[in-house]
């Protein structure tokens, strides 16, 4: 199986005023095509700074971050906004609706940065809604739903472009148990029936619970957990 994320000795750190503060050091990581992994670990410890790396969002200080067969360090800024277009969907734990738009709205707002007709993108939006459940609140605005459906749309909003890459940041942080186990199960429905690669970081191991492979770091570097993967 190939490499959907490699992680090659990499180095990052953060200037704070004229002191520089190590978050990364050398940390070397491979997630193989269709994983779903869970990265824990306490704050500060580089687990916003990993997801940021892979999805483009910044860069190490040095070593490679090669993802999808891209090696992103090698991408300018203009490149990078394209590449993420096509290959990342982002999943936050505020879902970062836009409060005017209904569901559809939201969701299709990746699409109009493509070269789509505006009929495939309806079709698309459709798709993704229905995916997460939510076909019959397309024109729902997110005031009009719960924390539970405002995240499934968030999630729709993530997989419209049908990126190979999901990345979700506490994904589940906002929502009580059982709600965020409805939406831990339609991650792993993404991963199992839509093969879809997802690197999640969370601080609840019930959470952690769900992906089959278990990450924490520690001052700069990375250990494997003990699964217990959810049926």
């Amino acid at each position: 199986m190939s490499a959907a994320i490699s992680l090659r000795n990499v180095v990052k750190a953060y200037k704070r005023g004229k002191e520089s503060v190590p978050v990364l050091h050398g940390l070397s990581l491979e997630i193989p095509a269709g994983q779903f992994v869970s990265l824990m670990g306490p704050s500060g410890s580089g687990k916003t700074t990993i997801l940021n790396l892979v999805g483009g969002l910044d860069h190490a200080n040095s070593g490679e971050v090669i993802v999808g067969g891209e090696h992103l360090e090698t991408l300018s800024g203009g490149q990078l906004t394209k590449w993420r277009a096509g290959h990342v969907g982002f999943i936050f734990q505020f879902y970062n609706l836009m409060p005017m738009l209904s569901a559809a709205g939201n969701v299709e707002l990746p699409l109009l940065l493509t070269n789509l007709s505006k009929s495939e993108r309806a079709r698309r939006v459709e798709v993704a809604l229905e995916i997460v459940g939510l076909k019959d609140r397309a024109s729902h605005k997110p005031g009009e739903m719960s924390g539970g459906q405002q995240q499934r749309v968030g999630i729709a909003r993530a997989i419209v472009a049908d990126p190979p890459l999901l990345l979700c940041d506490e994904p589940t942080g906002d929502l009580d148990r059982a709600t965020a186990d409805e939406i831990l199960s339609l991650l792993q429905q993404l991963n199992r029936q839509h093969k879809k690669t997802i690197l999640m970081v969370t601080h609840d191991p019930k959470a952690a619970d769900h992906a089959s492979r278990q990450l924490e770091t520690d001052k700069g570097q990375l250990f494997e957990r003990a699964a217990l993967v959810k049926a």
